[in-house]
């Protein structure tokens, strides 16, 4: 099971595929681990190196004790792609992920040939709601608050479908995510505000939100992406917060589409 050590901190991640692939970097949100995307890998073409990672404090990754800062968060990832001796990748991020995206293209652009947002923002919040919500995990837990953390997630209205192994599951990851990564990584979304930095990015950028994404809405993310000169934003239907688990064909369609313009695989 591969692990690495960065930043004091031993990271676990998974490098899937033909070495010699493109390399694809996926980030998860706060609260969930690099299971995020599996419903998305089948859907994806044969070819590509995928590499993903439990951030600090999530899935089997170690959880230094909180708070953390953006900064860390984005040398964390830094170090993984170091450690893998990774050039020109297309990182994707969702929520938190996004996030630690922007600031790596923004840190080391020698590492990233483009980028897939989802689901995120150049500043998620007020901090006083992050305060709020760390408060309330360290005083109820999150056991008791992954019901409704978890229901937020998706689809208010009309769902038809029911994500991966349905809500116990995605409960089931929250409630498996360690306290401190949990109440760091807000706090680290809670201090951080993108606007001027991403808005100098210059690089290939697709956003992708849920329309029914109430954590970023889809005229936050569009705000975000328009940051980017010559991005482009797609909006997933029946989807909420977590597009890629309720509509992973969908959300691979676009991706694909973006990774063939982008050139990292052959047109069609």
């Amino acid at each position: 099971m591969p692990f690495a050590e960065v930043n004091g901190t031993r990271l676990h991640y998974l490098d899937e595929g033909p070495r010699d692939g493109a390399p694809l970097v996926m980030l998860h949100a706060l609260g969930t681990n690099l299971h995020l995307w599996d419903a998305v890998l089948p859907h994806l073409p044969d070819g590509l190196r995928i590499i993903r990672v439990d951030l600090r404090g999530h899935g089997q990754s170690d959880a230094p004790p909180a708070p953390y800062s953006m900064g860390a968060l984005v040398r964390d990832v830094e170090g993984i792609l170091d450690h893998l001796k990774l050039r020109n990748v297309m990182l994707c991020g969702l929520s938190l992920g996004g996030m630690i995206a922007q600031g790596l293209a923004v840190k080391r652009l020698d590492q990233i040939r483009s980028l897939v947002l989802a689901g995120t923002a150049a500043k998620i919040g007020m901090p006083q709601l992050w305060n709020d919500r760390i408060n309330a995990v360290h005083k109820h837990g999150l056991a008791e608050l992954a019901d409704d953390i978890a229901k937020h997630w998706f689809l208010r209205k009309g769902r038809d479908f029911v994500p991966l192994d349905g809500l116990p599951h995605w409960r089931g990851m929250l409630i498996s995510t360690s306290v401190d990564g949990y109440t760091g990584c807000a706090a680290a979304v809670s201090g951080t505000d993108f606007y001027t930095p991403t808005s100098g990015l210059r690089l290939p950028t697709l956003g992708l939100v849920g329309i029914d994404d109430r954590a970023t809405p889809p005229d936050l993310m569009r705000e975000t992406i328009d940051l980017i000169p010559g991005s482009r934003f797609e909006i997933i239907r029946k989807a909420g917060h977590l597009a890629c688990a309720e509509q992973p064909e969908a959300f691979a369609v676009h991706l694909v589409d973006f990774l063939r313009d982008t050139g990292h695989l052959p047109t069609a």
